[in-house]
């Protein structure tokens, strides 16, 4: 309204302004009759700073949506994950080929620093193949008795290896860009879930029109639509040890259950104890009704007489 107001003083002022104008426009000029009453002309003046007021309104907010989807990116579309029922749990199977993406695909550029091997037993391995696994990788240590840092292989209290030394050893060979620890990326990014397993699976060519950099790749989901990560789920891409199909969206799912599961590792026990505190004060609550409605009732509705002697 502040727009239509300011637009409608301005053409007034324009108009005033003009006192040889045509018929046509002067029929608009402001003016009143005896009795005080605007003519038809201020009410069509009215009506087109009006109109102008609103398209400008609905421009502007067009505007704002497209600068608001390039600064965060296409909004990912809402995928129906099996553990987001209020009693439901994670798919085991499901967070062991995504640990398998993750050491074959991901793992030689993103980190995931708050993972240690001894999370995954009892949830995706055994304690022996977790061992076994560990013992895979070396990890410096020390010092020793002689004051001097050593090798040795990997023990279950041992963290995931990182993939670089430090962050300039990362940007540097990245092109400058930075691989985020994915350790808790499902809860640092917006819809975390679905943002990931969209931003994986939704490499496209870029439309007409739209340029990406040498060295970037066009992808809809990224803010600003232009990311240093090739695509890197193709089908065919890790051979599952359970024999299911590796297709790109299947692979998808699984990284981004894995990574859920890593976020927040204690969801199952939550979910658990949540459940056990409900049951508990369910009963209780009925108790507690039992009482007051058989019990209490008795003495709430009991009526005192007085007789009060002269």
């Amino acid at each position: 309204m502040a727009g239509g107001r300011g637009l409608y003083h301005l053409l007034r002022g324009r108009l005033h302004s003009h006192s040889a104008a045509p018929p046509a426009l002067s029929s608009l000029v402001l003016n009143k009759n005896q009795d005080g009453a605007e003519s038809a002309g201020v009410k069509s003046l009215r009506a087109i700073t009006l109109l102008g007021a609103g398209l400008s309104g609905v421009l502007s907010f067009t505007t704002i949506a497209v600068a608001d989807e390039a600064e965060h990116g296409l909004e990912s579309p809402n995928y129906p994950w099996p553990h987001q029922g209020i009693l439901s749990s994670y798919d085991h199977a499901s967070i062991r080929r995504g640990h398998q993406v993750y050491t074959q695909v991901c793992a030689s550029c993103h980190s995931m620093g708050l993972i240690s091997y001894r999370d995954l037993v009892g949830v995706a391995y055994t304690e022996e193949e977790t061992k076994a696994m560990a013992a895979e990788i070396e990890v410096v240590d020390g010092p020793n008795d002689e004051g001097e840092m050593f090798t040795r292989p990997g023990k279950l209290s041992d963290r995931f290896p990182q993939p670089y030394a430090n962050e300039q050893a990362a940007r540097f060979a990245n092109g400058g860009a930075y691989p985020p620890d994915l350790s808790l990326i499902t809860k640092a990014r917006h819809n975390g879930q679905n943002y990931v397993f969209a931003l994986l699976t939704g490499y496209r060519d870029p439309p007409a029109g739209v340029t990406i950099r040498e060295g970037l790749h066009y992808n809809p989901y990224f803010p600003g639509g232009a990311i240093a990560m090739p695509k890197m789920l193709n089908d065919g891409a890790v051979e599952y040890e359970d024999g299911t199909p590796a297709t790109e969206a299947q692979m998808g799912k699984d990284v981004v259950s894995f990574l859920s599961w890593a976020a927040e590792p204690e969801m199952e026990e939550r979910k658990l104890m949540g459940f056990k505190w409900i049951f508990v004060l369910s009963l209780a609550l009925l108790q507690a009704a039992y009482y007051r409605r058989l019990r209490w009732s008795v003495l709430k509705s009991r009526k005192l007489v007085l007789d009060v002697v002269n």
